[in-house]
């Protein structure tokens, strides 16, 4: 029995989020003692060497509209790491959290407002998933400049889901290699502040498994996904990655979920069933 397009669109945007779920316990590895300079770039660099064999395979494959598609994607994957590493070096972890997840806001008025293609369960669903996110957080009403910064990144992820909404019927690795590529630019900057990076062996794999797992491997889910349901109920599928990182974390690192957390994660939970009896989330 084969799966409807909305049944493989879902399927692979809760795997994508579920893999980026897997990432939070790996960085806080990873970056205990790399600066996110380093961090964005080699895991942007391993993304590149485990995909390089397939995109010289299919190079007949690779056009315009692909390169332009991952490049673009790409600059706001990059950036968005950037200025949310930034950010979060003067706010908290819950507030960095819960102003990442705010994309979803930006990414429903885009398609309530331009596009006009949206419905009360959409609504629905966008309430009950910040509503879950506030409650997964718990974050701090006291802004300051790590937060403002921290919003930027958001309204980036929110472009990067738009663009690959618009580039997704194109082959899936090759959007992600493209998409790879403006995070090796912070190769530069890195070096002429911080000298070449020494990595010992468990930095090295847990960068390994970052770029082979959460940046080819979730990516490519989200562009296969991306290609079947539209980017308003995307975005609240994507909020299953602070749950899948909150489990992880437990099972990882021991940190246990406490009733908020709980009730936050039913609520998103719940947002993303309401999103998806949605009639208007497939494409075509």
């Amino acid at each position: 029995m084969t799966l409807s397009k909305k049944g493989k669109g879902i399927s692979s945007l809760i795997t994508a989020s579920l893999l980026w779920g897997t990432s939070f316990p790996a960085i806080k590895i990873a970056v205990s003692n790399v600066n996110e300079l380093t961090y964005t770039w080699t895991r942007a660099g391993f993304a590149l060497i485990f995909l390089l064999p397939y995109v010289i395979a299919n190079r007949k494959k690779i056009d315009k509209k692909v390169m332009k598609g991952g490049i673009l994607a790409g600059s706001t994957y990059a950036i968005g790491i950037w200025l949310q590493g930034w950010g979060t070096r003067f706010t908290t972890a819950s507030n960095s959290a819960f102003i990442t997840g705010l994309y979803m806001v930006f990414v429903h008025a885009y398609i309530a407002i331009l596009v006009r293609r949206y419905s009360k369960k959409l609504s629905l669903s966008l309430i009950l998933a910040l509503t879950g996110l506030y409650l997964l957080t718990r974050p701090d009403m006291h802004l300051n400049v790590g937060d403002f910064l921290v919003l930027l990144s958001a309204f980036l992820w929110a472009a990067n889901i738009l663009i690959i909404d618009r580039y997704a019927d194109k082959d899936p690795l090759l959007i992600t290699f493209f998409e790879m590529i403006p995070s090796v630019f912070f190769l530069m900057p890195d070096i002429s502040l911080n000298g070449f990076p020494t990595l010992n062996i468990d930095q090295f794999a847990v960068l390994m498994y970052l770029g082979f797992v959460c940046s080819d491997g979730a990516t490519v889910f989200q562009v296969y996904g991306q290609r079947f349901i539209e980017p308003a109920a995307a975005s609240v599928i994507y909020l299953i990655e602070p749950v899948s990182a909150s489990l992880f974390s437990f099972a990882l690192l021991g940190e246990v979920m406490n009733p908020y957390q709980l009730s936050g994660a039913t609520f998103i939970l719940s947002a993303m069933a309401i999103a998806s009896t949605e009639k208007i989330i497939v494409k075509g």
